[in-house]
């Protein structure tokens, strides 16, 4: 209680110590611990010097800063209103996925083409004239020439109807794989129309050689359902050669071992030839991209799709390599 009485008159004594507290009350801003060092300082500054060496300082430590002081705020460097206005027009990029029906192959536009091109695949080396040579300009002996065989180019153009309305239909069916078992952002670039986004791409202005590195990159991803599809409907055929299919033409059994070294040799070839068309495509479109966007990079892709297994098995035949 002494000490109270003693705190109660030495304020009474010193307005400046009422007046420190009554601003420091007033100010919201301070906490409760700036308040008491502001009265403890102002309580030191009212005790007279004689004193001190009897009462001391109270034990306080007194430090002096600028948390009152008005802030001064630098308006050039406040981002502008515009700024946060434009970002609210932004939204998050969508991934449209366009998958076909499992059936295209089967529709009358798209099977009467694949009959077209592979009656034209088989029928048209027969079309072609026989040249004589010097020697047999004037034969002495009229030859008889053997009939023309339709039958069997018609066979090969139905097996390769077949074949490619199963590929066809199997890349549908990876389509939907792919839609549902990895990220939309993954299915959106293999679904990908690469005509259309070689289009996009030529609008953007970008250098030439980074156009067609981003041409070929976005046609092989593309590309890369329809020669898995490709390559999943070959495999199915070697089985069924190598495995099922008895040719009347070997006397003599295969064994089983050879049969999966043939199997393993074709499985190798095959896997080379997908490779190689997977790569010349990608070339192709880039290639083809310069000169049309979107006509070019079909053309471009389609030629090097069918390339690309020629040259493959032609520097295999080369190099002779072993598969």
């Amino acid at each position: 209680m002494a000490g109270i009485s003693l705190l109660l008159d030495l304020a009474k004594r010193n307005p400046g110590f009422s007046a420190s507290a009554r601003s420091i009350h007033a100010h919201t801003l301070l906490s409760a611990a700036a308040a008491a060092s502001a009265a403890a300082a102002s309580f030191a500054a009212g005790r007279p010097l004689s004193s001190r060496f009897l009462f001391g300082d109270g034990g306080f430590s007194v430090a002096y800063c600028d948390a009152g002081a008005a802030a001064i705020w630098d308006e050039s460097r406040t981002p502008p209103t515009s700024l946060y206005k434009d970002s609210l027009e932004f939204s998050t990029k969508e991934y449209n996925l366009e998958v076909k029906p499992i059936f295209s192959a089967f529709l009358p536009k798209n099977l009467a083409m694949t009959s077209l091109r592979s009656f034209l695949l088989f029928y048209l080396p027969l079309l072609e004239p026989k040249n004589l040579s010097e020697e047999e300009d004037e034969p002495l002996e009229p030859v008889q020439e053997a009939p023309v065989d339709l039958v069997t180019p018609f066979h090969n153009s139905i097996k390769q109807i077949i074949r490619e309305t199963a590929v066809v239909t199997t890349r549908r069916v990876l389509e939907r794989v792919a839609v549902h078992y990895v990220s939309r952002r993954t299915a959106w670039k293999l679904l990908k129309d690469a005509s259309r986004s070689a289009k996009r791409k030529a609008a953007r202005g970008m250098p030439t050689i980074f156009y067609i590195y981003s041409v070929g990159k976005t046609t092989i991803k593309a590309q890369v359902l329809g020669v898995a599809a490709s390559w999943v409907v070959q495999a199915i055929i070697d089985v069924y050669r190598s495995f099922i299919k008895k040719s009347s033409d070997e006397i003599e059994e295969i064994e089983l071992k050879e049969k999966f070294k043939q199997f393993r040799k074709k499985m190798h070839a095959t896997t080379i030839k997908c490779g190689a068309s997977l790569v010349c495509a990608s070339i192709g479109a880039g290639i083809g991209a310069l000169i049309h966007p979107s006509t070019g990079q079909w053309i471009g892709c389609t030629v090097g799709d069918f390339a690309g297994p020629i040259a493959a098995v032609i520097l295999i035949e080369k190099f002779q390599l072993e598969l």
